[in-house]
C-alpha cells in the first residue's frame, strides 16, 4: 500500500515538472526568443556560405536559408508555442507577396520621385554597371532580409507582445525596436531611426495586421530595400552599386544623407498615407467580426 502511494505521488511529481517544463516554453518571450536565436543562426551561416560565391549560385543559397528560416519559424511556434501558424500558410502565399511587392515598389518608387521632384535626388544611367551582376545582387540582399527581419520581428515579435498585452503594444514595441535595430547603421542617428520606426515599423506592422499573413509584409519590404538598391540609394545606410547614379542635393531632411532615403521625410509622411487607412481597415473589420460573434 505505501509502495502505491509513493508510485503515485511520484507520478504526480513528474507531471507537475512536466506541466511546468511545458509552461516555461510556452511563454510568449521564450519562445520568441529561441525561434529568433534559430533565425539569427540559419542566416548567419548562409550569409557566410553566399561571401564565397557569386551570381545564381549566391541567390540559390539565399532561397534556401530562407526556406530554412521560415521551417524555424513554423518548428518554434508548433511545438513550443503550442499554435498554429496561418501568418505562413501556402494558400493565398504568391498572391499576397504580389501585392506587397506592387505596395512597395509604389511606395518607394513614389517617394523617390517626389524627392527628386523638390530637387533632392537626380539619377543618371551608369553605363559601366553590370545589369545582370546589380539586379541578382539586389534581389539577393533584399529577400535575405526581408524574409529574416519579417520572421523575427512581424512573426514571432509581434505575436509574442500581442499575447502578452494585445496589438496596439506589439505594434508599438516592435516600431520601436525595428527603428533601434537600425541605430547601429553607417550614416544613422536618433532622427533616422524614429523615421524607420514609422515608416517601416509601423507600416510593416500595419501590413501585417491589414492582410493578416506574413506574404504580404515580406513582399513589401523586399521590394523596397531592392529598389533602393537598383535605383542606387543607400539602403538604410548601406551603399548600393545600382543601376543609378545618385547625384544628392539639399539638407538631409529632405534627401536621407548618408542614410539614405529612409532618412527623408518624404517617405515618413507617404509611409503614414499608407499605413493609417491599413489600420483603420483592421480596426474596421474587428469591429465587425466582434458584432458577428454568437452571443453564449
Amino acid at each position: 500500500m505505501k509502495k502505491k502511494k509513493s508510485e503515485n505521488k511520484e507520478k504526480r511529481q513528474n507531471g507537475r515538472n512536466l506541466s511546468a517544463r511545458s509552461s516555461f516554453w510556452r511563454f510568449p518571450i521564450v519562445w520568441m526568443i529561441v525561434g529568433a536565436i534559430g533565425i539569427v543562426l540559419i542566416d548567419t551561416l548562409f550569409r557566410r556560405l553566399t561571401e564565397q560565391v557569386d551570381g545564381l549560385i549566391s541567390l540559390v543559397f539565399t532561397l534556401v536559408m530562407g526556406f530554412l528560416a521560415i521551417l524555424a519559424y513554423k518548428l518554434t511556434l508548433t511545438y513550443l508555442a503550442r499554435r498554429s501558424t496561418p501568418e505562413i500558410s501556402s494558400q493565398r502565399a504568391g498572391i499576397e507577396t504580389v501585392l506587397g511587392i506592387l505596395t512597395g515598389t509604389i511606395f518607394i518608387t513614389g517617394s523617390a520621385f517626389i524627392i527628386m521632384a523638390l530637387g533632392g535626388y537626380s539619377f543618371q544611367w551608369a553605363s559601366s554597371a553590370d545589369s545582370s551582376s546589380v539586379l541578382i545582387t539586389s534581389i539577393e540582399a533584399a529577400l535575405g532580409a526581408a524574409i529574416v527581419e519579417e520572421l523575427i520581428f512581424r512573426g514571432l515579435m509581434f505575436q509574442a507582445i500581442d499575447k502578452l498585452g494585445g496589438k496596439p503594444l506589439a505594434l508599438a514595441v516592435t516600431s520601436l525596436f525595428f527603428g533601434v535595430a537600425h541605430l547601429g547603421n553607417t550614416g544613422a542617428t536618433l532622427y533616422s531611426a524614429f523615421a524607420i520606426a514609422l515608416e517601416a515599423g509601423v507600416l510593416l506592422g500595419a501590413a501585417f495586421l491589414w492582410r493578416r499573413n506574413l506574404w504580404f509584409a515580406i513582399g513589401l519590404h523586399f521590394a523596397w530595400n531592392a529598389i533602393e538598391g537598383l535605383l542606387g540609394i543607400p539602403v538604410s545606410g548601406h551603399s548600393a552599386a545600382g543601376l543609378f547614379t545618385v547625384k544628392v542635393n539639399g539638407a538631409a531632411l529632405l534627401t536621407g544623407g548618408d542614410f539614405g532615403l529612409e532618412g527623408s521625410i518624404v517617405p515618413v509622411a507617404v509611409s503614414l498615407l499608407i499605413s493609417i487607412p491599413m489600420l483603420i481597415w483592421t480596426a474596421r473589420n474587428r469591429g465587425v467580426e466582434a458584432r458577428n460573434l454568437p452571443v453564449s
